[in-house]
């Protein structure tokens, strides 16, 4: 669920894999990063459902070797950063760190954070409703 800080107007969100059509509307001006160096990685978007616009994006890498996901980057477009920002339920991955270490138990690794075997089978536990 996506917020307007104007209007408190809520609106359903989606998370797709990014096209290769929306690379032409991911400039780094609007998203801080230049997305193009990210394409031979999965990268997903962050829409209001049944809007083109994208809101927001991350960019994954699969580690095999070390069997884990790595956050390359996070970043929400520019017009929801800031005081001004138009959503607000959008923040960079800088500010919602305490928020994953407190909610899913993250370890802090160096620079990094991650999640280790036995943490990995609670969420799965948790978010598994097929059981």
């Amino acid at each position: 669920m996506a917020f307007e800080v104007a209007t408190n107007q809520s609106y359903l969100i989606e998370i797709a894999p990014v096209v290769t059509s929306d690379f032409k509307n991911l400039p780094a001006g609007r998203y801080f990063f230049n997305w193009d160096e990210e394409a031979t990685f999965e990268i997903f978007k962050l829409t209001i459902k049944g809007k083109d616009d994208i809101l927001g994006l991350i960019s994954f890498e699969r580690i095999s070797k070390e069997m884990r996901i790595h956050v390359r980057l996070l970043t929400a477009s520019v017009e929801n950063v800031g005081a001004a920002k138009i959503d607000d339920s959008l923040r960079p991955k800088t500010q919602i760190a305490q928020h994953y270490i407190d909610k899913y138990k993250i370890n802090i690794t160096g620079m990094t954070r991650s999640l280790e075997i036995p943490e990995i089978f609670e969420l799965i536990e948790f978010y598994d409703h097929d059981n």
